[in-house]
């Protein structure tokens, strides 16, 4: 299994930055997919998650400026940012729970990160 993460960039304050995230390989289901995020000298936080009923979490902080969605059957999880604050600079990590086949546990899978740098 691998996530392969894609976007990311510079932008200044208040610009907007998406995120995506494709899940391949062997795949029997997939329940929560997200992103986390690291700043420097922080630990890794959580950013935004989306279950497979399609219910969401946000940290406080991006709440009213993020939105996460996902396509289950495309495997695929989107994170749209707005406002960009340069505290939401860092970097980017995509998460999912995974089962490979029926008997399998889920486990957690990261993606590479993608760094999102915010700044005048």
């Amino acid at each position: 299994v691998q996530l392969q993460a894609f976007g990311g960039g510079s932008v200044q304050p208040g610009g907007a930055l998406r995120l995506s995230c494709a899940a391949s390989g062997t795949i029997f289901s997939i329940n929560d997919m997200g992103w986390y995020r690291q700043a420097p000298g922080k630990q890794r936080e959580l950013v935004a998650n989306s279950r497979r009923d399609g219910s969401t979490d946000y940290a406080d902080s991006v709440k009213g400026r993020f939105a996460i969605s996902r396509d289950n059957a495309k495997n695929t999880v989107l994170m749209q940012m707005n406002n960009l604050r340069p505290e939401d600079t860092g970097v980017y990590y995509c998460n999912a729970d995974i089962r490979t086949n029926w008997r399998s546990p889920r486990t957690h899978y990261w993606g590479q990160g993608t760094q999102v740098t915010v700044s005048s």
